[in-house]
């Protein structure tokens, strides 16, 4: 059954999925909002702009669903909340998980739902409560029919910055992403690789469609650029956040990244258009 919602996140014609996160409220961190702030704004923009999904919370879902009408983005609901994500970390790392989230999904009409399974060096704990959501959730999601996706993050300690960054080792990506499918992911949300061309053991590891990361802000070019490696990697699609609202124009970024997901454009070409949507 996870298959009949999982129709409505990915393209019938190309098989891929743009999916945008702006669920960074939830983790409670200042320097998240920014491009967010307005959030009936935001989702109109996005709605408007037609990527196949759009990743929200509980509590932000409403903007979406009551939007009227057949057309409007697939529903990826936030299954849990983490504290991982500051530059100044608290003694206690958690990874929680909502009550009762298969049931607000069915609720609010959503197509999956998405939890993460962290590598943070030196936190086993967090690792563990990961496994322990994940494997809590797998059997209410197949009671449902509601496909799982799973988000592995392989951490590594900021120096710069503090707290932790994301590790692109190819090494560890593979294996938390095969842990991650061991897990029963319906479907793998994962970093891309350092090495880009990499990617494709990750594809192999997952053995269920991986939707690429997007991280950080980067500039357009890096963005659509890597976008296309990934793809050609064997990536189904792409889930990206920061490099899409804090864009200077998310329409346009979207209607770029759109031509390279689901009809093979060049980033070259894509470049073109997002320079002539401006």
């Amino acid at each position: 059954m996870e298959s009949y919602r999982l129709n409505r996140l990915f393209d019938a014609a190309s098989g891929r999925c743009l999916d945008v996160a702006v669920d960074h409220g939830l983790f409670g961190e200042p320097a998240f909002l920014r491009g967010i702030e307005d959030m009936p704004a935001v989702v109109d923009t996005l709605a408007a702009a037609g990527p196949d999904a759009i990743q929200l919370t509980v509590g932000q879902a409403p903007l979406l669903q009551s939007r009227p009408g057949r057309d409007k983005p697939a529903l990826v609901l936030r299954a849990d909340i983490a504290n991982v994500y500051g530059t100044e970390l608290p003694d206690e790392l958690f990874s929680l998980m909502l009550a009762e989230p298969v049931e607000q999904a069915v609720r609010l009409d959503a197509v999956c739902v998405v939890v993460n399974l962290f590598d943070i060096p030196g936190r086993p704990a967090v690792r563990r409560a990961c496994v322990d959501n994940i494997l809590a959730l797998k059997p209410a999601c197949e009671r449902a029919g509601m496909p799982l996706m799973v988000e592995p993050l392989v951490m590594r300690p900021d120096d710069r910055a503090g707290g932790y960054a994301v590790d692109g080792d190819a090494d560890r990506i593979v294996t938390l992403v095969r842990q991650a499918a061991e897990l029963g992911a319906d479907v793998i949300k994962a970093d891309p690789t350092d090495d880009l061309g990499q990617y494709g053991r990750v594809v192999q590891a997952a053995r269920v469609p991986v939707l690429v990361r997007g991280g950080g802000r980067v500039g357009d070019r890096e963005l659509l650029e890597r976008t296309a490696a990934v793809l050609g990697q064997g990536a189904r699609g792409i889930v990206y956040g920061r490099n899409i609202i804090q864009h200077e124009s998310p329409a346009a970024i979207t209607s770029a990244l759109l031509a390279v997901v689901h009809r093979g454009v060049a980033p070259s070409e894509a470049m073109a258009l997002l320079d002539g949507e401006r």
